[in-house]
């Protein structure tokens, strides 16, 4: 890969994240709203989270790991409480294992082999700390045009840019990674970005405000969801 000499790295989206080989270190997924802080949240409850690129794909997962199915943020019901809704998933029973479906973060995860890192605004210097001297991809997962083209998030590149500016001592940073880590740097107000960019604006006038507030949460959490077997669980 183009970034291969250097030691911090920045990338976007599943083709992004498909260039990076196991061998060359850590993969740190990043999809701010919502489905690594909504992995944070749960995993610092105990659960351990299968992700799974499609509905279809996690229901077969949930049935062959016994694990809760996350539904869609307006089908909970008090009998099924679990969506990618981190408020939901902070309030609802902590299932010992939730498949989290979704086309972005979740998707790029289930294709992920190596060393691989949920990070989001919640937990960037905790994943840093983490990684000690090895070499890291950090990968933002973005959403998706109507197409199913890449749609670049503002979220998920400030929440890269988080994760990357901790990681500031850590090695030779490539010039993607320099610019994502200047764009979270040089943001004069992280949380009122994530507030009003469009992902934000479009989960708060759905009536989810607060997993938009949760996700702002910046370094709030000191867990590290590490995927092992398949699933997000605590360093």
């Amino acid at each position: 890969m183009p970034q291969e000499p250097y030691g911090v790295r920045f990338e976007w989206g599943p083709f992004g994240a498909a260039r990076v080989v196991s061998s060359e270190g850590a993969l740190v997924i990043v999809d701010v709203l919502s489905f690594t802080t909504a992995v944070s949240v749960a995993v610092e409850r105990g659960t351990a989270v299968h992700p799974a690129a499609s509905r279809e794909a996690g229901a077969a997962l949930a049935r062959r790991t016994g694990g809760e199915l996350a539904v869609g943020r307006g089908e909970v019901t008090p009998e099924h409480p679990w969506s990618l809704s981190p408020a939901a998933l902070g309030a609802a029973p902590a299932p010992a294992r939730l498949v989290l479906p979704s086309p972005n973060g979740s998707a790029i995860a289930a294709a992920a082999s190596g060393v691989v890192a949920a990070g989001c605004l919640r937990n960037a210097r905790a994943v840093a700390a983490w990684l000690g001297d090895e070499p890291v991809t950090v990968v933002a997962a973005g959403e998706r045009w109507p197409d199913g083209s890449l749609r670049p998030a503002l979220e998920d590149l400030l929440g890269a840019g988080a994760v990357l500016a901790a990681l500031a001592r850590h090695g030779a940073e490539s010039p993607e990674a320099t610019a994502a880590r200047s764009a979270y740097e040089s943001c004069r107000s992280v949380p009122d970005a994530v507030r009003h960019c469009a992902s934000g604006v479009e989960l708060t006038s759905g009536g989810f405000e607060a997993d938009v507030e949760i996700a702002i949460e910046v370094d709030a959490s000191d867990v590290v969801p590490l995927l092992v077997d398949g699933a997000f669980r605590r360093s």
